[in-house]
């Protein structure tokens, strides 16, 4: 559960316009699920009977990307998430982070599962019941392994990965995975930023022309100052995933811990 409101900075000497998001709209954010099936189901779980209580006429839920490596069950997060219900009422948003680009490099150039592997691939790997060569220099024996789990991703996962969007704006919220490089308008953030940037990112103080909301970066808890939204909080460890939930001015946490979700109050 999570009990811990957002830590927060010292505000800016000229206070921002309050975000919000169309009267209309409610937004969930979701953080990086890195494998964890159970915390996942836990969450939508609870972010479709919220959506069922809403007024709203559209529900937007966003998932900021890394659903592979690291946790037990990237296979089952992948599949899990191609299976949502078209028919709940619910948009389905699905962003690209740094660990699908990874595993997509790793099957079109075996010579990267070394690196993959250092942040978390051979986990991926064994949810689909491979794991690394012995001889890891060998790149003829990385490309067994990257012909074997060819075989073994279905074309509905290969087209998931492949068509995830990078970025999605909603009112004044912009949404990304690792977040944007400051002094670029939001609209010509590269693609590269928007699944890898860090600390050019997060120690910068210069507010963009929307409030970033984004994962990759892990906290104990959520983050929250005047230029971004941090919900990444290391699910494969805490055994907690995040999301921060949108409703015109009003902000607040939801957590999945497997077996309980709370809803914090507004932060």
């Amino acid at each position: 559960m999570i009990s811990t409101l957002f830590k927060r900075k010292p505000k800016p000497s000229v206070a921002p316009s309050v975000p919000r998001v169309p009267d209309d709209t409610v937004v969930w954010a979701v953080g990086d699920i890195h494998g964890c099936l159970d915390l996942l189901k836990a969450l939508v779980d609870g972010i479709v009977a919220d959506a069922a209580s809403s007024d709203a006429s559209r529900k937007v839920v966003i998932f900021l990307g890394d659903y592979i490596d690291r946790g037990p069950d990237s296979r089952g997060v992948l599949r899990y998430l191609i299976d949502l219900p078209k028919d709940a009422g619910i948009e389905w948003r699905f962003l690209k982070g740094n660990h699908e680009e990874a595993m997509l490099k790793f099957l079109d150039d075996p010579s990267f599962g070394p690196n993959w592997c250092e942040y978390g691939g051979d986990a991926a790997l064994a949810s689909y019941g491979l794991k690394p060569p012995e001889m890891k220099h060998r790149v003829e024996a990385w490309a067994r392994v990257a012909a074997d789990l060819d075989h073994k991703v279905t074309a509905q996962e290969r087209e998931f990965l492949e068509t995830l969007e990078y970025s999605l704006s909603v009112g004044d919220y912009f949404f990304a995975h690792a977040g944007a490089r400051p002094g670029v308008a939001l609209d010509r953030q590269s693609e590269r930023d928007l699944m890898w940037i860090r600390n050019s990112f997060l120690d910068d103080e210069t507010p963009f022309e929307k409030v970033v909301v984004h994962g990759h970066t892990p906290t104990p808890t959520p983050y929250l100052d005047h230029r971004r939204i941090g919900v990444d909080t290391k699910a494969y460890e805490s055994g907690v995933l995040t999301a921060v939930r949108l409703e015109r001015e009003t902000r607040r946490l939801v957590g999945g811990t497997g077996s309980a979700n709370e809803l914090t109050r507004e932060v």
